[in-house]
């Protein structure tokens, strides 16, 4: 077999008595509305020395599972019935949930049997003390240790989850790491007492591609060398092929499917395991520009939970009179793979499997809406977007943050591009420059009218560049802050046009009910406020507030990175049929390597405020040209189980300070190729490096950087 697939087989053998067991657990909230159930019957077990994934999407009660664990659920929530065992090998079994809140006896056990990670690492920690000493306080709570012997400890423990330099990082406060460093402090935390169980709460998240690879990588090789078992919560299937040995699924507070990893990953048996793997896009460029296979509607409200089969009302395969009558019963199939379905019931004519997914045809070329197919509808060139930090008591300046330093740029009438990078490598920044949502510093954005001539958006002001405004326009990254909770929808969708004249009274109100229509939303919701509606919803309003002037460039602002995997696949086709029918061109700006491939004609690869390599997304995908194009490929996880990559050590997980970069090269002091001459020395330029590519790497024509198709596909056949 190749060397970079790992083994897949389980670490230990299967143990008959679970570490954890959870039987039918309900946790529920008494609200002014009434009683939310957020937990409605969950059974799951963990077994030591493996890692169970608990998958679902938001709302399906997997984090208040972790925390009812724990007796963590917060107020006005409560354990309404169910047990949670805790069988410590060597020690006498444990009911939690019979346990006082606060007791000593559940204050033992969290941190020193039981340790938790939470998604948000810097809202976990406290900002007003070091991360030494909140380290230090979890030490001192569960060993009987001096101050001296605690802060030794905690440094050996930041040494051991990667902190590089940790005596000084001891002493630091978690505003200044990065959030990747801050996540291993929370690791850290968690491992102070060994436990024998790590609940971790989506602890990847949000975290770019590459930090989160670390992650679940320095995970790995904990559980490997302290035996301890894992309870990862996560709604990235990616992340759950590579991890997991075991797999739960959940929909609505309730466990839908059990199984091992490979069994879930190639042969589900439940309608929404199956859908959630099917409105994946995949890292293949024989998938690239097909429509996503999306869910239909959403997760309903618990207080509004249907009769019968919770996942009826979004199911293709629901039997009128059976599902939405019974819940359906628990179908035990080979080697402990069990799955809560009617189409598994011991009725003949039911007991039919699930149809082979339908192939669907790849999405028809957009025509080019420009003068001419080689005319580019924007260029940038030299474009540098600087700022400058001061601090102290008299406020001087201390130095200038090179956000954006020196990138050219060109996209094509119809195409869409892709930006990505880590966060902090300038993408946003320079998309709001192309927006003039800032100032740049200096260079220019030039845009072509429809007549064939050029204006540099970068010089125009006042009335002139409201004019340009209406021609392009932004989606931006969070739905839920990006809307005034004070206007309603219609005056939301509808401003655009108000504030530049184009449209007013019922005139007005038609284009928002229309544009509305087109992206889904029913128009007689206009009257509603933005609180009103799902996650989902909220970005398509943000799309059509987008959209309302007709532009012909839009820069997508990570648009898909807060929402949910069925809920990502509905936006992705709506964004691809609102570009096919409207001729529109994008910027789409993500660190999510997948949805990028899946949308982008060309890709441009961002880092500390430069463009380091560009091309045709097919070949830079399949043979990247720059070293940190193939970390960033190569830290996408890919939901399949088969595919585990065994990732080489490299640098530092985090980017150099931008107020100081590095000489030479800029990526050289993460570079796993890099030598001294010229890459420490001398600043490569960003040159041609194949048919229609460039990039910035003084070895570009000496290295052979295997990509996405190399490493999948190719090893895999050669295995």
């Amino acid at each position: 077999m190749n060397d970079t697939l790992a083994d897949t087989s389980p670490r230990t053998d299967a143990s008959p008595t679970p570490l954890l067991e959870i039987a039918d657990l309900h946790t529920h909230f008494d609200t002014a509305d009434g009683e939310v159930r957020a937990v409605d019957g969950v059974s799951l077990s963990v077994r030591p020395g493996r890692t169970l994934c608990v998958v679902g999407e938001s709302g399906c009660g997997k984090s208040i599972t972790a925390r009812s664990v724990l007796q963590l659920v917060d107020s006005p929530g409560r354990i309404v019935s169910g047990a949670v065992h805790w069988a410590k090998p060597g020690e006498d079994p444990v009911e939690l949930t019979g346990l006082e809140t606060d007791g000593e006896q559940m204050r033992a056990i969290r941190g020193n049997d039981i340790g938790m990670v939470f998604q948000e690492p810097m809202a976990s920690l406290s900002p007003m003390y070091t991360v030494g000493a909140q380290l230090s306080e979890a030490i001192r709570l569960h060993r009987e240790v001096d101050p001296a012997e605690a802060r030794r400890i905690g440094v050996e423990l930041l040494e051991r989850v990667g902190i590089p330099q940790a005596e000084g990082r001891f002493d630091a406060y978690p505003f200044q790491l990065s959030g990747g460093m801050c996540q291993r402090v929370m690791i850290a935390i968690a491992l102070s007492c060994d436990p024998a169980l790590l609940i971790a709460d989506e602890p990847t998240t949000a975290l770019d591609v590459t930090t989160q690879a670390r992650i679940l990588d320095l995970l790995k090789g904990l559980q490997r060398d302290t035996g301890m078992a894992m309870m990862f919560i996560t709604h990235d299937l990616g992340v759950v092929a590579e991890i997991a040995d075991d797999v739960t699924v959940m929909y609505l507070g309730r466990a839908v499917e059990h199984g091992t990893v490979e069994q879930i990953f190639t042969e589900p048996k439940h309608p929404y395991t199956r859908a959630l793997l099917e409105s994946l896009p995949t890292m293949d460029e024989t998938a690239a520009r097909r429509p996503l296979t999306a869910i239909r509607g959403m997760v309903p409200h618990p207080q509004n939970r249907p009769s019968g089969c919770p996942f009826r009302t979004r199911c293709d395969f629901a039997m009128p009179g059976v599902c939405d009558v019974d819940a359906p019963p628990e179908t035990a199939f080979a080697d402990g793979h069990q799955a809560y379905c009617h189409l598994y019931s011991s009725s003949d004519e039911r007991a039919v499997p699930l149809p082979a997914p339908t192939v669907r045809e790849p999405i028809a070329a957009v025509e080019r809406t420009g003068p001419t197919d080689d005319a580019p509808l924007l260029e940038v060139k030299d474009l540098t977007k600087h700022y400058a930090v001061s601090g102290g008591m008299f406020r001087r300046r201390k130095g200038t943050v090179h956000a954006v330093d020196g990138v050219d740029l060109t996209i094509r009438p119809g195409e869409t591009l892709g930006l990505v990078g880590e966060s902090g490598c300038g993408k946003t920044t320079l998309g709001r420059s192309i927006a003039r949502l800032v100032d740049a510093s200096s260079g220019e954005i030039l845009f072509r009218k429809e007549d064939g001539t050029q204006v540099d958006l970068a010089q125009l002001q006042g009335a002139a560049l409201r004019r340009y405004r209406t021609q392009v326009r932004v989606i931006f990254q969070d739905p839920f802050s990006s809307l005034n909770p004070r206007m309603t929808v219609e005056q939301i969708v509808g401003e655009p046009l108000k504030a530049n004249g184009l449209a007013s009274g019922s005139t007005l109100s038609d284009r928002v009910a229309q544009m509305l229509r087109r992206v889904g939303i029913r128009p007689e919701y206009m009257p509603r406020y933005p609180h009103a509606f799902s996650g989902g919803e909220r970005q398509r309003l943000n799309i059509a507030r987008a959209l309302i002037t007709r532009p012909r460039l839009v820069v997508a602002d990570e648009p898909v990175s807060a929402l949910d995997v069925s809920v990502r696949a509905q936006i992705l086709n709506l964004l691809s049929d609102l570009q096919e029918e409207f001729g529109l061109t994008y910027l789409f700006i993500s660190h999510d390597l997948s949805v990028v491939e899946h949308v982008s004609d060309r890709v441009a690869v961002m880092y500390l405020g430069r463009i380091i390599e560009e091309g045709p997304t097919d070949a830079l995908y399949r043979s990247p040209q720059h070293p940190y194009t193939q970390a960033l490929l190569h830290a996408v996880p890919i939901p399949d189980p088969s595919a585990r990559p065994e990732r080489a050590e490299a640098g530092s997980d985090e980017l150099p300070d931008p107020m100081n970069p590095p000489a030479g090269c800029s990526f050289h002091t993460r570079c796993a190729y890099m030598t001294e001459t010229p890459c420490a020395t001398v600043h490569p330029e960003l040159r041609p490096a194949g048919e229609s590519r460039s990039a910035a790497c003084h070895l570009s024509d000496q290295l052979t950087l295997p990509g996405i198709a190399r490493t999948r596909n190719e090893d895999r056949s050669a295995s």
